[in-house]
């Protein structure tokens, strides 16, 4: 499993999850930047993605969609604020409604992805900041961790297709 670590600290309103994968980091990075690729792994596998728009382009603003196991749709978005390919980027990652307007009423965070060669491949950090404890308080009592986790853990399986 990629998944090495994950925990949260209240305190400075982080959640921090790091894989470890055998591929490059210019693989791992190609896996984010290609829509299609990345909707194989974004939601858990309970949840699949779908990405209406997508670039890791400053200034860009992604929006996708999960679908539960009951046809049932979560919507988000990304608003991509750094990119240095193919070592990471950072996005403002929140809850939207079917039109893509974020939901005030949910947490939005503030996400460094990171991307180091190893010796092995890749490690990838993902932290995720939050403006409230509340917020994630929030996103963890709806299974951040454990959605976040089986997403990523399907990275090893696309990389090696």
């Amino acid at each position: 499993m990629p998944v090495i670590d994950a925990s949260h600290d209240l305190e400075s309103l982080t959640l921090t999850i790091v894989a470890e994968f055998t591929a490059s980091p210019e693989r791992i990075w190609s896996l984010y930047a290609d829509p299609r690729q990345l909707e194989r792994v974004w939601g858990p596998p309970s949840h699949p993605a779908t990405f209406v728009d997508h670039e890791l382009k400053v200034g860009s603003r992604t929006t996708y969609y999960m679908t539960g196991p009951e046809g049932e749709k979560y919507h988000g978005y990304w608003e991509i604020t750094a990119v240095d390919e193919p070592r990471g980027f950072t996005f403002r990652d929140g809850f939207a409604d079917a039109d893509f307007n974020a939901d005030p009423n949910m947490p939005a965070s503030t996400n460094v992805y990171t991307l180091e060669a190893i010796e092995t491949g890749t490690r990838a950090t993902y932290v995720s900041t939050y403006a409230t404890k509340e917020g994630l308080e929030m996103v963890l009592k709806m299974g951040v961790v454990e959605g976040a986790t089986a997403a990523i853990n399907q990275i090893d399986d696309l990389v090696a297709a």
